[in-house]
């Protein structure tokens, strides 16, 4: 029996490696924990990280099912209802009644005389329900399915009346539809990005720690030339080489390069350190001694030794890469019309003029904030949960 079980007989205090994880697990399953659900249990204790897998899972699905969410095609316009404010919800018909069923009320347009702005107020006149799987514009649900069913809107009865749940724009396109299918490349680009700088960290930083020497030297004076440039005039500046012509498609993934080739510096120095502290170690000496080839070496047996080190540093790490989509399209040098995501729904909101008289633009920015905060929140958790240390 070895030294943690028995000081979980005798009741002695736990060990570092198991402190922090809940007092009901009882000793003997604790004795036998592997370190993924020892992680789970330290993980889960920590409220407002478990809140932010949350948030994430409700933004990434919204975004994965775009089509079926938004009421109205993000790229319809319509000019007769530029700018209208959010409208409310209540639950009292054209009667004042109160009722079960959620609705909005209708618009009146009115002109300012002397400036001739048009502006939207409320009609206590008119009532129209709010239904649930209604038809609308046709889309394909997966990207392989044509359907028409959408989660809500107003129906048939309600005839041209519009329900802009967070307004609308210069064009009278609906808000709420945009800024959910933004959430489609605005968080998918991080994920992508993160992924490509995960595979250049962990080779050229694993190949750095491991071989040492010239090989080393090489690789830390390219990272270090890398970290030395301002980072958003180098952003700015690779983005402005790629071809204006270009497909949206082409630029979305030349902006993911571009992206990672940047962000994979800061994982590959972490990944360079922990190599040189474990190539001495026994599991790896005995690894080379049965004869495994040093990249059998450094996949099997060295990087899953810090798996959790690194997912707790990739998690930390995409808020930067959204962050950035979203300066490069604010810019307009990251993705551009007839794209969308929140960069570009932000553009919008580049004059004061916008902010004083139409401040709804601004919603797809608490989006960014939202889904910068939840992925630090949720990397605190996984980094705190990793560190066997950490009590």
């Amino acid at each position: 029996m070895d030294n943690t079980a028995k000081s979980l007989e005798n009741g002695n205090a736990l060990p570092p490696d198991l402190a922090g994880v809940n007092d009901e697990i009882p000793y003997e399953e604790l004795s036998i924990a592997t370190p993924g659900q020892l992680m789970w249990w330290k993980f889960r204790k920590h409220r407002i990280a478990m809140i932010s897998v949350v948030v994430l899972a409700i933004m990434y699905f919204m975004a994965f099912f775009a089509g079926f969410f938004t009421p109205y095609d993000p790229n319809e316009f319509d000019a007769s209802y530029k700018y209208v404010p959010p409208m409310h919800i209540t639950f009292t018909d054209e009667n004042g009644d109160f009722t079960w069923r959620p609705g909005v009320r209708g618009l009146i347009e009115e002109r300012d005389p002397e400036t001739l702005r048009r502006s939207y107020n409320e009609d206590p006149d008119t009532w129209y329900p709010i239904n649930f799987f209604v038809k609308g514009y046709e889309y394909k649900l997966l990207w392989l399915f044509k359907t028409d069913i959408h989660l809500f809107g107003l129906g048939e009865e309600a005839g041209e009346q519009p329900y802009f749940l967070l307004g609308s724009d210069r064009l009278g396109r609906d808000m709420f539809s945009r800024i959910v299918q933004g959430g489609q490349i605005s968080l998918s680009i991080g994920l992508v990005s993160v992924f490509l700088s995960l595979l250049l960290g962990i080779v050229l930083g694993g190949v750095s720690g491991y071989y040492g020497g010239w090989v080393d030297n090489l690789i830390q004076r390219t990272i270090e030339f890398i970290r030395s440039i301002p980072t958003l005039p180098l952003w700015m500046a690779l983005s402005a080489a790629l071809p204006p012509d270009w497909p949206q498609t082409q630029r979305y993934f030349g902006i993911t390069i571009i992206l990672s080739m940047i962000g994979w510096t800061s994982l590959g120095r972490q990944v360079r350190g922990r190599f040189l502290a474990l190539r001495n170690e026994d599991f790896v000496l005995s690894a080379r001694l049965t004869g495994a080839r040093d990249m059998r070496v450094i996949i099997r047996h060295m990087v899953p030794s810090f798996t959790s080190h690194i997912i707790a540093s990739l998690t930390l790490s995409i808020p930067g890469i959204i962050l950035a989509e979203t300066s490069l399209s604010f810019l307009g040098l990251g993705l551009r019309q007839p794209v969308i995501s929140w960069g570009v729904l932000l553009q919008e909101a580049q004059n004061v003029r916008t902010v004083a008289l139409a401040p709804w633009l601004m919603i797809p920015g608490l989006a960014v904030v939202m889904a910068v905060l939840a992925f630090n929140f949720l990397g605190d958790g996984l980094r705190d949960a990793a560190d066997p240390f950490n009590r």
